[in-house]
């Protein structure tokens, strides 16, 4: 094979070499004055080797040629994130911002605003602090009890020095709540079912996963990283969740996943008959209960213990952040799927430990609200006057029995608006509930009543509301008019 080397040395500032085989070009090379990436030019390659220490990559392009490649000279576009994304996003009316909101302990819903460099006192109605036990005296007295004694922080994850006697009285307390051999105790709610889930369902081999369309991110997360075969099953059809069973072996692993009360719809799961569904089909049930625990049933366990049904419900994830006022998370369940978790579970594992002010004034809450009963029977008091006084203003809103109020408005700006305008001329506060948090097209206001609202300030919220939805909602008529077929009707 005769192979010929050409070299062009014509050009005073630049050398241009070609080997040729024949009739191919076996091999290129360029070299001029500025040893500069020639833009716009594209290579494709394969990095086969990184030397941190170089600050560079070998490349592997392929026929035996290899080249040399500094981060430097990598394109700076190539690490930043897509802008185009969040300018869509605040297009579309779904970015999100911050309020600054202190709330004022002892006088809850109260709070202080701080914004454009000025304060102001407002009203909440969307914290997720259901009985105001984040005020109660005798939790607070925990946490400072349990702070003083222990310090500040836990030190470490639950297996190096960060477990306390409080963590362990916590999670006997839940255990015992949910009739339950034992639970464990996670930094969120989140993170339990993230982690929880993702660990149990990894136990099994061949495991087909049922869960329900609206789940909560969470429990999506924590059957996302599986191996195994999932399916989804419409909200709370039963049909439609035998129907996936069909055909299905009674031997094969089998895990439900679903939520007690659902947060966006306000409504409740038929609980009674995805039990008849899981023992018929051999199956385990996975139950969230973060908005219903601390509310409903005899001790305030939630829907299982209110349809009494708790016995049945397999693994139970509950939430320390809502009806108990704190933070953090959990799961209830058997010694040998609790042991299983803690022995497994990454997000268990590698996390340092609630801190034992919070265990402590977790553990308090939860006895505070078993035992007063009379400060639930407030809070459904103040819900239903909620719902009324909404009824006689005339604006619509999702009633499926629950404690949840959500107003639909269907339109991710005017939500906004309609949030802005209640916060900045009435000074009450309600965040719109915008994607991905729902659909596109089922935007909403999510009301949350609780017992330390009066009627006074329930009536005060009633009439600002009002007022915003005779604002507003008459453009939303108009825009759906403009574009009829293309927007979903709220």
């Amino acid at each position: 094979m005769e192979k010929n080397l050409y070299i062009d040395a014509s050009h005073p500032n630049e050398t241009r070499v070609v080997l040729k085989s024949n009739d191919n070009i076996e091999d290129y090379e360029y070299e001029g004055l500025k040893n500069n990436l020639i833009k716009n030019n594209i290579y494709l390659g394969r990095v086969s080797r990184i030397e941190p220490s170089l600050q560079a990559a070998f490349i592997d392009f392929g026929r035996d040629r290899h080249g040399f490649l500094s981060f430097n000279d990598i394109q700076s576009d190539y690490y930043q994130i897509p802008k185009a994304d969040l300018d869509k996003i605040k297009e579309e009316g779904h970015y999100r911002v911050f309020n600054n909101i202190e709330r004022k302990a002892g006088q809850y819903p109260k709070a202080t605003r701080h914004h454009n460099g000025n304060t102001e006192e407002i009203d909440v109605w969307c914290s997720n602090d259901y009985l105001g036990m984040s005020q109660n005296k005798h939790v607070i007295s925990a946490m400072q009890s349990a702070a003083e004694k222990l310090g500040a922080g836990s030190g470490g994850t639950r297996n190096i020095s960060g477990t306390t006697n409080f963590h362990i009285q916590l999670e006997k307390e839940i255990a015992a709540l949910h009739q339950k051999e034992r639970a464990l105790a996670f930094n969120s709610g989140y993170s339990a079912n993230e982690s929880a889930l993702k660990s149990i369902i990894s136990a099994f081999d061949n495991c087909l996963v049922l869960s329900h369309e609206l789940n909560q991110a969470s429990l999506i997360e924590g059957n996302r990283g599986s191996k195994n075969e999932n399916a989804i099953f419409r909200h709370n059809d039963v049909k439609h969740l035998k129907d996936i069973l069909q055909g299905v072996e009674f031997s094969r692993p089998k895990i439900i996943v679903l939520e007690s009360v659902y947060s966006m719809e306000a409504d409740f799961a038929p609980l009674e008959d995805v039990i008849e569904v899981a023992q018929d089909n051999g199956a385990l049930i996975y139950l969230d209960e973060v908005h219903a625990v601390g509310l409903y049933g005899p001790n305030a366990a939630g829907v299982a213990e209110q349809k009494g049904v708790a016995e049945h419900i397999d693994i139970i994830n509950g939430t320390l952040a809502k009806a108990f006022g704190l933070a953090g998370g959990y799961i209830a369940s058997s010694n040998t799927i609790i042991d299983f978790v803690r022995s497994f579970s990454k997000g268990f594992i590698f996390t340092t430990s609630m801190c034992p002010a919070v265990a402590a004034g977790s553990l308090e809450s939860i006895q505070q609200v078993k035992q007063n009963a009379e400060v639930r029977d407030s809070f459904f008091e103040n819900v239903n006057f909620v719902k009324s006084q909404l009824r006689s203003a005339g604006i619509p809103f999702l009633d499926s029995g629950s404690h949840i109020i959500p107003v639909l408005i269907g339109d991710s700006k005017l939500c906004k608006q309609i949030s802005d305008y209640l916060l900045d001329e009435h000074q009450v506060y309600v965040q719109p509930i915008n994607y991905p948090s729902v659909p596109k097209g089922t935007e909403r206001i999510r009301i949350t009543p609780t017992p330390c609202h009066s009627e006074e300030a329930t009536e005060k919220f009633v009439e600002a509301l009002k007022d915003a939805w005779l604002k507003f909602i008459p453009l939303l008529s108009k825009f759906e008019n403009d574009f009829a077929g293309k927007v979903k009707s709220i």
